[in-house]
């Protein structure tokens, strides 16, 4: 007989306190694996990972070099210039010259005027430059670092949420099934208690209303287990959509009794040192800390070198002229900018403040949530004791008074007292069961112990 009532919910509670490696375990584990790796929302939330980590290798790039190609062409006319008497200048003495030689060898030459603007000019270069010294860089890689961590622990909190409902949906469709199990027994007591009636009536020592009551014992069971079928196909629709499966995917059940358990959860201290959200808060932390180092540092110089290698020239002419490299640095150091800087560094230091006391704060409503859900875990496991206690009592009753009935001893209506006793009691026990797991689940998420990668 107690081997009949390990209903599989029962079964699996007593799985989940023996040592790591059982069948349920591992079972359980892959329907959570499959739920983690098929969640949309966190598909859509490892998009934002990855534009994180791509933010911080742009930062990291910024130490290298940066290699550029310009090219200019402009056209002008006009505008300012600058006048060359060089005929007035020239002229009289060729003049003299080809009197003197008597030929007109020296021409006679026009004045110049030259515009500032060029014209059909251009200028290529390739432009390689570097930062030397450069703060910002190094505080925005850091900030970058502390994004990425925040992006992977949002990631990290959503994953503990979805194992928690997962194993939630997972008792309470097993919690289902031991429902339906308890009222397809409840039924066919009932109907065998029917059958004795009926012979005993064929036989004249039975009563008419025996019979008629133990029609109502079953139709009053029948609906029962409608209305049980109906939760597992809830349990089994809820449970397929957390893992993204077909509707009506099957769900399998281990039903392999277990002997050797042990109370590892029920010995667990509150522990939130793992949860995901104190470990963004202190990453908002370091950021804003991260602010502070920057602003201070505003009055460190910047330095950059630079090195062109290009051509310039009228006309669209390229030759050994018209090529030319050049090599610089700039070097910007701020003086004044309004207090400005100053009014940053206290802005960063009250934001640093500020994240320090919702860490703070945030300690304290953890501790608060991981304790009461340690104590409803004592709690549900002292109820669930007790609810098995009370099942053996009323199988024990039931066995006995039905014995009683067949030897002529008890009466049909202490029978029906009987079984009723028995299945309020195997309800009860589903109950605590259910209970019991919910409650392990809820403590397990509040100190964030369940391995997310294995």
């Amino acid at each position: 007989m107690k081997n009949k009532l390990l209903t599989p919910l029962i079964i699996l509670f007593m799985g989940l306190f023996i040592q790591t490696g059982t069948a349920q375990e591992q079972l359980l584990d892959q329907y959570i694996r499959v739920g983690l790796d098929s969640n949309l929302v966190l598909q859509e939330k490892g998009l934002s990972l990855k534009k994180a980590l791509n933010g911080l290798e742009v930062a990291r790039s910024m130490y290298l070099p940066n290699v550029q190609f310009d090219l200019t062409y402009s056209h002008a006319d006009g505008g300012r210039s600058i006048d060359l008497p060089i005929g007035d200048m020239l002229n009289p003495v060729y003049t003299t010259l080809n009197q003197l030689t008597g030929s007109q060898a020296f021409p006679q030459i026009a004045n110049e005027s030259i515009t500032f603007l060029p014209k059909n000019y251009y200028d290529a270069k390739i432009r390689t430059s570097v930062p030397l010294i450069n703060t910002d860089i190094k505080h925005n890689r850091v900030i970058r670092e502390q994004i990425v961590k925040m992006s992977q622990q949002e990631i990290e909190t959503y994953q503990r949420e979805l194992v928690k409902d997962i194993k939630i949906a997972y008792f309470n469709y097993l919690s289902a099934l031991d429902g339906q199990a308890i009222y397809k027994n409840a039924l066919k007591l009932a109907g065998e208690g029917k059958r004795v009636n009926e012979k005993l009536l064929e036989a004249g020592k039975g009563l008419p209303a025996y019979v008629i009551r133990a029609n109502a014992e079953m139709a009053q069971h029948e609906a029962k287990l409608a209305e049980a079928e109906q939760l597992v196909r809830n349990a089994q629709l809820y449970f397929n959509a957390l893992l993204n499966r077909e509707p009506e995917a099957a769900i399998q059940v281990f039903t392999q009794p277990i002997s050797k358990l042990h109370a590892a959860a029920l010995q667990a201290d509150v522990n939130i040192e793992g949860r995901e959200e104190l470990k963004t808060l202190t990453n908002q932390i370091q950021i804003q800390e991260t602010l502070v180092d920057m602003n201070k540092q505003v009055f460190v110089p910047k330095l950059n070198a630079f090195l062109d290698l290009g051509s310039q020239a009228e006309g669209l002419k390229v030759s050994s002229k018209s090529q030319y490299y050049m090599v610089g640095a700039q070097l910007s150091i701020p003086i004044f900018a309004g207090n400005r800087n100053r009014l940053k560094i206290q802005e960063s230091q009250i934001a640093v403040a500020e994240a320090q006391n919702k860490l703070q704060q945030a300690k304290r409503q953890l501790e608060l949530k991981a304790q009461m859900a340690q104590n409803e875990l004592m709690s549900t496991h002292k109820n669930y004791e007790s609810t098995r206690v009370q099942l053996e009592a009323a199988a024990t009753y039931q066995r006995l008074i039905q014995r009683g009935f067949n030897e002529g001893v008890n009466s049909y209506l202490e029978t029906i007292d009987s079984r009723t006793q028995y299945t309020n009691a195997q309800l009860a026990h589903n109950i605590a069961a259910n209970k019991l797991l919910t409650a392990m689940a809820k403590f397990e998420r509040e100190n964030a112990s369940y391995p997310l990668t294995k």
